[in-house]
């Protein structure tokens, strides 16, 4: 039974102001380390998921089931839900579940992936390790593809459906004396991915004779691959553009629309359909995707919004609905894209930095003060002195303890070619997103410490 059926189905049953969505999800994930495939999972799964609205409350319920029975089950337990909020707290600000128009098509359906043939993974594993054994190095990671298939349907008729598909491929390698370096790629086409070359990149980071160096905490010039940057622009995914916490006056671009927040060399938007991204026509709530400029020369616009801060902030939604009705949490843009600038890539930033450090990659992100796009952070996997223009000795991990606005306000260059960077461990639902950004040059990153310190 395909979403679509499915979602047909449940509206004959769903009495009421209600949101079907039914979703399949197929995906294939192989695990891999010390050069070798050590797990193969796969996932073939039909969910239906009904969001009732009553007395300005919104509950939610689940079944794996299609029948009848299972799906008047699902719709009266979603009901009850909202009608014990209502009984605990009083009528509630939710007005209803926005219209639905046509979503427009998007380039981010691939058939071949779809047909999640786990030939193509090993290939990608095999090449990996080939490259990893010619450098020296191990290599662990994983390799997923997945197709998801959903249908969001009212009962009043109305119904919109989307398919897409992702592919991602994650290389860790180590080499001598437990170094270690990363590489990562993500598309929609499995094809696209070459865990050859990915390995390639991972190793070199890995290998060398220099001995690693311990640096004094401080600010430094920092020049941040794509992968670091994206942690940077996710911090203000949740802290800056998030419209509940924007209205609650909490986020970073509380009180600072139409001002400049950082360097007119940024130009940041949330576009579904860019090209290199992973789209979507439509929102959890089937409200259709568009382009969103939020920051443009440095200037602050806009921030995103679904149904429920939408409604407190007196505006409109603007499609990024994560869950029907709206989370706790809030909404966030899910296809954040930064512009490039002049510089060819990493090298030609680091030209022209008479000492800093380097980074591959961030990890145990932690947003301190939102409303100062304030986090924590370490770098992993690739940290670098640069010597004169020039990578050279690598460094022990460092913490990193600034504010994403301030350090993209202290951004100076940007490389020219974006890269999708997204994150293919999935712990629930498979919802595929990521964000297109060039690697940058920064000044004054405040550096407090080494990662164990």
């Amino acid at each position: 039974m395909s979403p679509e059926e499915l979602a047909q189905r449940a509206v004959a049953v769903v009495p009421g102001d209600a949101l079907i969505t039914a979703t399949r999800e197929r995906w294939a994930v192989l695990r891999f380390a010390h050069s070798r495939r050590t797990q193969l999972t796969s996932v073939d799964d039909l969910t239906l998921e009904i969001a009732a609205l009553r007395r300005g409350h919104v509950g939610g319920a689940s079944t794996n089931g299609a029948r009848t029975e299972d799906l008047e089950l699902c719709m009266a337990r979603a009901a009850r839900a909202a009608e014990v909020a209502a009984d605990a707290s009083g009528r509630g600000s939710f007005a209803g579940f926005p219209e639905r128009a046509a979503p427009r098509p998007h380039q981010g359906h691939d058939p071949a992936t779809a047909a999640l043939d786990t030939a193509r993974g090993d290939q990608a594993l095999e090449a990996a390790f080939e490259s990893a054994a010619a450098a020296g190095v191990e290599a662990g990671g994983i390799w997923t593809a997945g197709e998801v298939q959903r249908a969001i349907a009212s009962p009043d008729g109305s119904l919109v459906s989307d398919s897409v598909t992702d592919a991602y491929m994650k290389v860790v390698a180590i080499g001598p004396g437990e170094r270690s370096g990363y590489a990562s790629a993500a598309a929609v086409s499995a094809a696209a991915i070459d865990g050859g070359a990915l390995t390639q990149r991972a190793a070199q980071k890995a290998t060398g004779d220099t001995d690693t160096l311990v640096l004094e905490p401080g600010e430094y010039t920092a020049v941040l691959e794509p992968h670091a940057v994206s942690e940077l622009l996710c911090v203000l995914a949740n802290a800056a553009f998030n419209g509940l916490v924007h209205g609650e006056g909490q986020g970073a671009l509380s009180g600072r629309l139409g001002e400049r927040v950082v360097s007119p060399a940024i130009s940041l938007s949330d576009s579904p359909r860019f090209p290199g991204t992973l789209p979507r026509a439509f929102d959890a709530e089937g409200v259709a995707k568009a382009p969103l400029p939020l920051i443009q020369d440095g200037v602050a616009h806009r921030v995103v919004h679904d149904t429920r801060s939408a409604a407190l902030a007196g505006a409109g939604t603007t499609g990024h609905a994560l869950v029907a009705g709206g989370t706790v949490d809030g909404p966030r843009p899910t296809n954040l894209v930064l512009l490039g600038g002049g510089e060819t890539d990493e090298a030609s930033l680091c030209a022209g930095v008479e000492r800093g450090i380097y980074v591959t990659r961030l990890w145990y992100t932690n947003i301190l003060r939102p409303q100062e796009s304030a986090f924590t952070a370490v770098t992993r996997d690739g940290t670098f002195l640069i010597e004169d223009g020039r990578v050279t000795s690598p460094v022990a991990d460092m913490r990193i303890t600034d504010t994403a606005l301030g350090i993209l306000a202290r951004t100076r260059a940007l490389g020219a070619r974006p890269t999708l960077c997204a994150d293919g461990e999935y712990y629930g639902r498979r919802f595929a997103s990521g964000t297109v950004c060039p690697p940058l040059l920064a000044e004054g990153v405040r550096f407090t410490g080494t990662a164990g310190a």
